[in-house]
């Protein structure tokens, strides 16, 4: 059977570096591992509590069924001023409520980033950990992060560096091996 990772790209841009490190990670799947795009981030209206007592926003339905669906997820972020952008962070409270019922409890996620920088969205990466893990997903400490990005990515969007494939594809291994049962819980 195969298990399926869903991707989410942080970045509304539809060329952003971090789609493009989403699809480097689709050539870097192993037998027994899809990874399905997520791609309606710019529809999510901001998260308000007073909404929650409704039926939810058509894409938010759609985001927390995509989760509850997929075994595992797989973020892409950049980094805005240091930190997730603020889309992303809004989509992530959304899919951490109602309280108690969070389609991120228990699910193994993983992070990676790519920006123009020489950090590679590293403090992004950190804060994304952090949200992540406090809505109560089972979150990799593994991190990939691709530093001046438009230097990293050959047309078809593959990791030209050895070093980052071979550690984009750790990080994967790790997310599977979670998704198996192979890797106890965080």
């Amino acid at each position: 059977m195969t298990a399926k990772i869903l991707g989410i790209a942080g970045s509304l841009r539809k060329g952003s570096f971090n789609r493009r490190l989403l699809t480097a990670a689709s050539h870097e799947l192993p037998d027994g591992l899809a990874l399905v795009t997520w791609d309606e981030l710019a529809h999510v209206p901001p998260f308000d509590e007073d909404a929650e007592d409704g039926p939810a926003p058509r894409s938010v339905a759609t985001l927390r069924t995509a989760i509850l669906e997929a075994d595992g997820l797989l973020i892409a972020t950049p980094e805005y001023n240091g930190s997730i952008p603020g889309q992303l962070k809004n989509a992530l409270d959304w899919a951490s409520r109602p309280y108690g019922e969070s389609s991120l409890s228990g699910k193994p996620a993983a992070v990676i980033g790519a920006s123009p920088g020489q950090y590679g969205a590293a403090w992004a990466q950190a804060e994304l950990r952090k949200v992540l893990g406090q809505a109560g997903a089972n979150v990799s400490d593994a991190q990939v992060a691709v530093p001046e990005a438009f230097r990293q990515l050959d047309e078809r969007d593959r990791l030209l560096d050895h070093e980052l494939r071979t550690s984009l594809t750790a990080l994967i291994a790790e997310l599977h091996r979670t998704i198996r049962g192979d890797v106890p819980a965080a």
